[in-house]
């Protein structure tokens, strides 16, 4: 009897012992096993989102809805916008940090650059730099620009981008002016710089940079002022780069005044297969935050009267190569 108790003991222990390190595995295991769906998904950077807020009742909700399905039906590459509208205190923003290449779009900054400069000289834009300034943003040129730039250098560039408010906005050291880093929220403080009144640019600098923007040759008008109201003027500045890897950069910077209208869009896009796709982007957006706005009932999208240059717009030769 004895001894079939001390084995039925034993037997029970080491049944107990194998039920601990049995525990002890299952523990294990689950800690290193692969986070749930729900857990993963936690564990991913939130995607951006559309976001506005608007004085005027339901046009927040109708334009975060509206941009979105736009963006929803553009999933190839990366895009990002930022628009205000002083009239119904309308703001809204997507993934308006992230960082681009500049393009032709920082001919607006060298712009500003020269503008202030001779503000602070106390003196008028010499005959020279109005031929240079108006062939940089009427035509996009780029020797034009390349000479602009080097005359100001990356001190005065640098300063008036700290005045604008525009600090992450970052030039290119080496000459490639083109490579500039910009974002769609500098873009829009420059917009708004241009159109309101402050202390960088006063009215008589940011009139002639306007009336620039509005002189944009009609094959460069593309962007922006797809869809734009009858009776407003706008005021336009594109870029289209291309690089070896990464596709295209397209982008559109664009304020609509006149005729009670008060607002500016800014579209950046990047890593397309082609320009079409960026432009097509990019005038898409246009056409709905114009309908959205002033209550049209456009089409979200046009036919095209004209063809777009398969070319890029030159911006990344180095001032060196000039």
């Amino acid at each position: 009897m004895r001894h079939r108790i001390r084995t039925l003991d034993s037997t029970r222990r080491r049944f107990s012992a194998v039920t601990v390190l049995t525990a002890t595995l299952s523990s294990l295991l689950a800690a290193a096993a692969p986070a749930t769906a729900a857990e993963a998904a936690d564990a991913q950077p939130a995607l951006p989102k559309v976001t506005c807020t608007s004085a005027k009742d339901g046009l927040a909700d109708r334009l975060s809805e509206d941009l979105g399905q736009v963006l929803r039906a553009h999933t190839s590459g990366h895009t990002s916008f930022a628009l205000y509208d002083r009239t119904s205190d309308t703001r809204c923003a997507y993934d308006a940090d992230r960082q681009y290449d500049s393009a032709s779009v920082v001919k607006v900054v060298v712009l500003g650059t020269l503008l202030r400069q001779a503000q602070e000289e106390q003196r008028a834009l010499t005959a020279d730099e109005k031929k240079l300034a108006e062939k940089m943003i009427t035509r996009s040129d780029n020797d034009a620009t390349t000479t602009l730039w080097k005359r100001a250098g990356l001190g005065r560039i640098n300063s008036f981008l700290r005045l604008a408010g525009m600090h992450n906005t970052v030039p290119d050291t080496e000459g490639y002016w083109g490579l500039t880093q910009i974002n769609a929220a500098d873009q829009l403080t420059l917009l708004r710089l241009l159109t309101a009144e402050n202390t960088v640019l006063d009215g008589a600098s940011r009139a002639y940079a306007l009336d620039l923007m509005a002189r944009v040759v009609p094959e460069q008008r593309w962007g922006v002022p797809a869809g734009a109201p009858a009776g407003a003027k706008v005021h336009v500045k594109n870029g289209w780069l291309q690089r070896s890897s990464g596709g295209w950069r397209v982008h559109s910077v664009g304020a609509v005044t006149g005729g009670g209208h008060d607002y500016g869009l800014v579209v950046l896009t990047a890593d397309h297969p082609g320009m079409d796709a960026g432009v097509r982007t990019i005038e898409d957006l246009a056409r709905t935050l114009h309908k959205d706005l002033n209550g049209t009932a456009r089409p979200v999208r046009e036919a095209r009267a004209r063809v777009l240059p398969h070319t890029s717009d030159g911006s990344l030769v180095p001032e060196t190569e000039r």
